[in-house]
């Protein structure tokens, strides 16, 4: 698999104490433990062989797995054990190294979206017909706590890594606070779970959980003003070449461009590098890529027929990887106005490696390993850092809740674009996963 520059795991925090509190009743045998200590052990050397820094952020690597090993025998379930793998990979504190647990031949589907403004969580859309709708539950609710656990920025998307990826759960106890509420109360949501009845590859099992994840089934999304601009929402920098040349066509024919890289989670670094050519006249040091043995730059080639129109760029706490990349070498060579809030600060560059437990196709998994750091013309990582805006614009929960989006009109206003908050929230709606 070529090299992504992605964030695969968005939104619950995972660590070692949720194992006692695993509500999975199935029952695991000896082949089911001796499967997982074999891809416990497959993941460390992936880890060993690959990660970009040989003193492993200064994590002693043999011992932590070593203790994880000693867990496992003990663990009662087959997520505890998952669990427990996963922990031992999230030491690195790393947010392209994640363990990929084999393959569910199921659709979880928890009926609501979570994300941070600011320093709160907030809930952003909930899913007519669901249960969490049925119960409440509603867009513009401050998120304090699932399962006893606080969701702040920092842990946002360990939130999703644990739910969503590793150990779904059929039931969440949630804590949130109404806009107007004096005080906070506890819904008990049900989560639907249904079987698809089929197997499928690590490939499609990781792209169905990156949709799951937020992202919509188009890459793009665009609305053409009459006085040249373009709004252009962009979901995802995993497009193919011939998605990227014909988006190339409908931004070369506008006089300005809103880019809305608000929760994209990144993608391709080919894409990146050639959406820098498009975007810059000249040869731009997208970044030095800081692997085991060398410091390698990526360089952009400038395109012959690119855009010189303005250009504004949105993003928030969802917008990762290559999104920070983008909207920060816009500020760093002067290029356009970055708005909205600070950005997630997951900016590394990894490589999907499968491991197959001789099993069978159901038991494949793999691991995600950061292969690079990724350090900016200005000689500073993104990670754990993110993009600061050069305008901060934050919704509020009373904005989420009445279907408001200030920032998109405001960065329509720049552009000459008098549009409405209510009117800015329907250009680019939401949709529900298919």
């Amino acid at each position: 698999m070529k090299n992504r520059l992605s964030f695969h795991s968005l939104c619950i925090f995972l660590c070692v104490l949720l194992l006692p509190a695993l509500q999975t009743l199935a029952q695991i045998n000896g082949t089911d433990r001796n499967m997982a200590i074999g891809l416990l052990d497959m993941t460390k050397e992936a880890i060993k062989k690959n990660y970009y820094d040989p003193a492993y952020r200064g994590v002693d690597i043999d011992f932590v797995f070593e203790q994880a090993k000693e867990r496992m025998k003990a663990a009662p379930t087959r997520d505890a054990l998952m669990l427990t793998i996963a922990s031992a990979v999230l030491t690195l504190d790393d947010s392209h190294t994640t363990f990929l647990p084999p393959v569910r031949a199921a659709e979880v589907e928890y009926g609501w979206t979570a994300g941070v403004i600011g320093d709160d969580c907030y809930i952003t859309h909930v899913k007519p017909g669901s249960d969490a709708e049925a119960k409440g539950l509603k867009p513009g609710d401050r998120f304090l706590g699932i399962d006893g656990f606080r969701p702040v920025r920092k842990n946002l998307w360990q939130m999703g890594y644990r739910y969503f990826v590793v150990a779904p759960a059929a039931r969440v106890n949630m804590t949130i606070l109404s806009p107007g509420d004096a005080k906070p109360r506890t819904l008990s949501v049900d989560t639907k779970i249904e079987r698809t009845g089929s197997t499928i590859t690590l490939q499609q099992w990781y792209d169905r959980t990156m949709i799951k994840h937020g992202y919509a089934d188009t890459a793009y999304e665009f609305v053409r003003n009459d006085n040249g601009a373009l709004l252009l929402k962009l979901h995802t920098f995993s497009l193919t070449n011939d998605q990227w040349d014909i988006l190339q066509g409908k931004i070369r024919s506008s006089k300005s461009l809103i880019l809305d890289l608000r929760d994209n989670g990144g993608g391709s670094v080919d894409i990146l590098k050639k959406m820098v050519g498009f975007f810059f006249d000249k040869e731009v040091k997208i970044f030095d890529e800081k692997r085991r043995k060398e410091l390698k730059p990526l360089m952009s080639k400038p395109s012959s027929n690119g855009f010189k129109g303005d250009i504004t760029v949105l993003v928030n706490e969802g917008s990762a990887s290559a999104s920070e990349v983008f909207a920060r070498l816009v500020q760093l060579e002067k290029r356009g106005k970055v708005i909205g809030d600070r950005s997630m600060g997951a900016v590394m560059e990894s490589q999907l490696h499968e491991l197959n437990s001789g099993i069978g196709s159901m038991l494949l998994a793999g691991t995600s390993v950061t292969m690079a750091d990724l350090i900016m013309s200005d000689g500073k990582s993104l990670e754990k850092v993110g993009v600061t805006p050069d305008e901060l614009m934050l919704p509020t929960g009373a904005d989420l809740a009445a279907t408001k989006d200030p920032v998109l009109a405001y960065a329509a206003k720049l552009s000459g674009i008098e549009i409405t908050p209510e009117a800015a929230a329907k250009l680019f709606p939401y949709e529900w996963p298919k």
